[in-house]
């Protein structure tokens, strides 16, 4: 009886139509990242909808289109990855290993992501990984062993490129904590000695700015961030707030000029003759926001960042009409 009651059950799911045996869609496999500009956007909307299974996928393509050859523009990149690992600890390992087969001399990427994610157990998670990585094992120990600091160690004072590796930090969470040190920065542009702190600081100015006049989000939490910041810095941020707001960017441009050719001329000589726009230009002055807002393609969705762009529109664009 019971086999016979099975039998008409099946006959009648079979005269159902849709049920059961309708195959299972398959969901289309993500384009690839065909070029910087896709995968900048890409990152810049990813903490509206995070999409950590393509995250791989992303890594592949930095090493594909060359993004990560060049310490003073990966910096964006790196912060990316690091940041959606720390914000998957479940998924970290996971996404690690679909990252490989990668270059050997493109594996910094995963190094300094794991080791500048925040999750709790980096260390053990990148040690899983050494005999994958035998060409970067001195980077590893380094990381694991030695002097090699995390992201929420390094300084942007010694380094412009520090920002970036934050703001690819947020872009990858929405989360405050690398925004608050961004602002921190802004400090810098007080500093009445030293030319290249000071640009330092114009430059966390700028990108804080450019980046919140595009995402409201953000220009929210500045305005948090505003109510217990240091107050050194409370002015600077004030500006930031009110030039987002507005859209007056060209302002902190031209204040950020001013300062900076009012110390050149009353500084000591050393710094009268630095010659920083060519110098100094290419590395602390790799302005990606300002070359994409020449360009035009701000308003296509690519943030805005100090790295990936030591080009000519960029310092042309930021130095001083003569």
């Amino acid at each position: 009886m019971r086999s016979i009651i099975a039998v008409l059950s099946f006959a009648l799911i079979l005269s159902l139509p849709g049920i059961l045996l309708a195959k299972p869609s398959k969901e289309k496999p993500a384009k690839p990242f065909v070029s910087n500009e896709e995968l900048l956007k890409w990152i810049n909307g990813y903490r509206h909808n995070p999409q950590p299974q393509r995250v791989p996928q992303a890594v592949k393509a930095m090493s594909d289109l060359g993004l990560t050859k060049d310490a003073d523009q990966s910096g964006i990149y790196i912060g990316f990855v690091a940041g959606t690992l720390g914000a998957n600890p479940q998924m970290a390992e996971e996404l690690v290993t679909k990252m490989f087969p990668l270059r050997p001399e493109d594996q910094v990427i995963i190094i300094k992501a794991i080791a500048y994610s925040g999750l709790p157990h980096w260390r053990t998670l990148l040690g899983k990984f050494i005999e994958r990585m035998p060409a970067r094992r001195d980077l590893i120990e380094k990381f694991l062993y030695g002097d090699k600091k995390i992201l929420t160690a390094l300084s942007m004072k010694d380094d412009a490129t520090v920002i970036d590796l934050n703001w690819g930090y947020y872009f990858a969470t929405g989360w405050e904590a690398p925004v608050r040190r961004i602002v921190a920065a802004l400090a810098y542009t007080l500093d009445k000695d030293k030319v290249d702190v000071m640009t330092v600081g114009a430059m966390a100015k700028w990108t804080l700015a450019q980046n919140a006049a595009r995402d409201n989000d953000l220009l929210m939490m500045l305005k948090r961030i505003s109510n217990d910041s240091d107050p050194k810095i409370r002015k600077q941020l004030a500006e930031v707030i009110d030039a987002s707001e507005t859209l007056e960017l060209s302002k902190l441009r031209k204040d950020a000029l001013a300062s900076i050719e009012e110390l050149k001329a009353k500084g000591p000589e050393s710094l009268r003759n630095y010659n920083w726009w060519g110098q100094a230009g290419q590395t602390v002055l790799a302005l990606g926001c300002v070359a994409a807002g020449v360009l035009g393609q701000v308003e296509f969705g690519i943030p805005c960042v100090v790295g990936g762009a030591a080009s000519t529109a960029a310092l042309k664009y930021f130095q001083p009409s003569q």
